[in-house]
């Protein structure tokens, strides 16, 4: 076996799967603080993501996830390609989502209908979702963030480099995560296939932005 099948099958998938949903391609722009996540950049301009580092900081994530009670977990996204697999991992996870519009107040202000007492917030991209990552910051609510080369991680605690706009890598992302937190959380045996398969979690509708 060559060291490069070596590392691949370190992977929580294989290489292929993670390159055919489009994970590690980037945007035209890159942030000096996703500098470390980026590997190389295309022809056309396209920067590109380590989806080794993805690969890594999906495990961690996991296991960060666990540590707190589902109820007190909030996963959004403003984003319609991203509101499927968020609500696809809620469902399997039991923790809070909140697709579309993040209301004012809903993590702030206790007189609220809508209010949440969370203790920790998983955002699908910092820009689009800066209401609730603002109030998170505001409450001291850490924040786990898909990051794409142009976001900027403010108030992230802990960065998801990915493509954060893609249907199929956003299906990826949140599918990999469901499993590995069902496998933290003793749900899944450490070796056990996810039982729900990743076309699931794809959105089926066009993307409205």
């Amino acid at each position: 076996m060559s060291e490069k099948e070596g590392k691949e099958e370190e992977l929580l998938i294989p290489l292929e799967k993670y390159l055919a949903a489009g994970l590690r391609i980037g945007t035209h722009s890159k942030n000096k603080f996703m500098q470390e996540f980026i590997y190389g950049v295309r022809p056309d301009g396209l920067y590109l993501i380590d989806v080794r580092k993805t690969d890594e900081r999906i495990r961690i994530a996991a296991r960060f996830i666990t540590q707190y009670d589902p109820s007190k977990v909030v996963a959004v996204s403003a984003r319609q390609y991203g509101q499927t697999p968020v609500k696809k991992f809620a469902s399997l996870t039991g923790v809070i989502p909140i697709v579309g519009r993040f209301l004012p107040g809903t993590f702030t202000n206790p007189a609220l209908k809508h209010y949440i007492e969370a203790e920790l917030l998983i955002v699908t991209d910092p820009k689009a979702d800066s209401q609730a990552l603002t109030e998170a910051a505001k409450m001291g609510i850490p924040v786990i963030a898909l990051c794409d080369t142009d976001n900027v991680p403010s108030y992230v605690d802990l960065i998801i480099p990915a493509n954060n706009r893609g249907r199929k890598a956003l299906a990826l992302i949140y599918w990999l995560l469901t499993w590995r937190v069902l496998v933290e959380r003793g749900d899944l045996p450490p070796d056990a296939e996810m039982p729900v398969p990743v076309e699931e979690f794809e959105a089926k509708v066009s993307p409205v932005t």
